[in-house]
């Protein structure tokens, strides 16, 4: 019985022993397959990271075209100029309009609105009728003044009376002076509630006529577009708060916050150019007319207006946003045409025609005989062997203002005088020496 039982004991021992090395060999071959995968990612992430830096650095060594792709693209060659452009200050802001052209409509007198004319957006003339509105308190003040119009009436003949009798010698200073009080009051009366009359919109001698009015009308302070109408027919209009808003877009101005740094250069009469999204961008020109004299809260800011000659040609909104370039003087700097500038990756550049290389690119190209033996045998042709090439070298460079098709650049590293650039289809150099990734992009 102990036989069978170390028998028994040694097999499960085995065992054990036998499904260790089975669990071992399967965690080294997960272990070596994951690092094989990682390596194998790693390589690949290295390898495209080393295709990009490649491109790059290929790029900015320059790359060929022959007179042929010259020709057939219209490259254009030039210099780069001393040029004489304007100095400009960055300043945003909002579109205003001035008080005197921005109206709120409101009423002296409350009453329940019987009628609203304009619609919002509709164009109104000074004067023009907006809404009626009803009010009983009305006749009580027509009442007032027809009553005061009647003793005024008794309280003059009175006076009168009295004057003779003091003129004869047979009246009494005392109902003479008494006479004349009344007069004066009565007089005042009438003349207040005649006033009141004419604040509502009501002539005083319809009134006296015997004309009772109990609707009156709310005119237009100002010729302009109705803005929000804030009420409703039916509604109470309450005496200050206002019932619609009228505005004249006809002197329309740009509010710009000009920082402390920048504000000793800022005056009146300088010129300002404008650039709204809603106008694709459209270039915009105006004025500076008045700098405020004091911060603008805690920014540090000058709230600078400039008027925006011929505003009525453009659909302008106060309240929209603006961004401005404000001329303040011209400096002459280097500067070429703005297409001859291409950017990528965030940086500009322009292209440099690399003399020195074009001319070694140009005798390598004829060759030795038996440089052009091997062509021939690969099959090319004559007029590809004696086709010139012209190498160009990409350039870094810092923009600044650009005016009347040119921009101004300070290259990053110094340019020969005269070197020569390419003005025009810089764009098709640059997609070449990238190898047309940023086409295929």
């Amino acid at each position: 019985m102990v036989s069978n039982n170390m028998n028994y004991k040694s097999i499960d021992k085995m065992s054990s022993s036998f499904y260790k090395s089975i669990l071992l060999i399967l965690c080294i071959g997960a272990s070596i397959i994951l690092t094989g995968c990682s390596d194998k990612k790693t390589t690949e992430e290295t390898a495209t990271e080393k295709k990009e830096t490649t491109k790059t650095e290929e790029a900015e060594e320059g790359i060929e075209l022959t007179q042929a792709q010259i020709e057939a693209v219209g490259i254009e060659y030039g210099t780069i100029e001393l040029k004489n452009l304007s100095q400009v200050v960055k300043a945003s802001g909002q579109l205003a309009v001035p008080p005197q052209k921005r109206a709120d409509v409101n009423v002296l007198a409350g009453g329940v609105i019987r009628r609203i004319v304009p619609i919002e957006g509709q164009q109104v003339k000074k004067g023009q009728v907006l809404a009626v509105i009803e009010n009983t308190e009305l006749v009580t003040i027509q009442e007032n003044y027809l009553t005061a119009k009647n003793s005024f009436s008794y309280t003059a003949a009175e006076l009168q009376r009295q004057k003779e009798l003091d003129e004869a010698g047979a009246g009494i200073k005392k109902k003479l002076q008494e006479a004349q009080a009344n007069y004066n009051t009565e007089r005042a009366r009438i003349t207040t509630l005649e006033a009141q009359l004419k604040q509502l919109g009501i002539n005083s001698g319809t009134v006296s006529r015997g004309s009772i009015i109990t609707r009156i009308n709310v005119y237009a302070p100002i010729s302009g577009t109705v803005g929000h109408i804030l009420v409703n027919t039916g509604a109470y209009a309450q005496p200050g708060n206002s019932l619609m808003e009228i505005i004249d877009n006809s002197q329309i101005h740009a509010d710009l916050t000009v920082f402390e740094k920048d504000l000793f250069r800022v005056r009146n009469g300088q010129k300002v150019t404008f650039t709204l999204t809603n106008q694709d961008n459209r270039e915009i020109t105006g004025r500076v007319y008045g700098v405020n004299k004091s911060f603008e809260n805690e920014s540090k800011g000058i709230v600078v207006h400039a008027i925006i000659e011929n505003a009525n040609t453009y659909r302008l909104i106060p309240g929209m946003y603006v961004t401005a370039l404000i001329s303040v003087g011209s400096e002459q700097v280097m500067a070429i045409p703005v297409d001859a500038v291409v950017q990528s990756e965030g940086k500009n550049y322009i292209f440099v025609v690399d003399e020195e290389n074009s001319e070694a690119a140009e005798k390598k190209e004829k060759g030795s005989e038996e440089a052009e033996e091997k062509e021939k045998a690969e099959g090319k042709e004559k007029g590809e062997q004696d086709e010139k090439s012209v190498r160009f070298k990409m350039v870094e460079v810092v923009t600044g203002v650009s005016e009347l098709g040119y921009i101004k650049i300070t290259p990053i590293s110094e340019l020969p005088d005269k070197e020569k650039i390419v003005v025009k289809g810089a764009n098709y150099i640059l997609s070449k020496a990238k190898g047309g990734g940023e086409e295929e992009e």
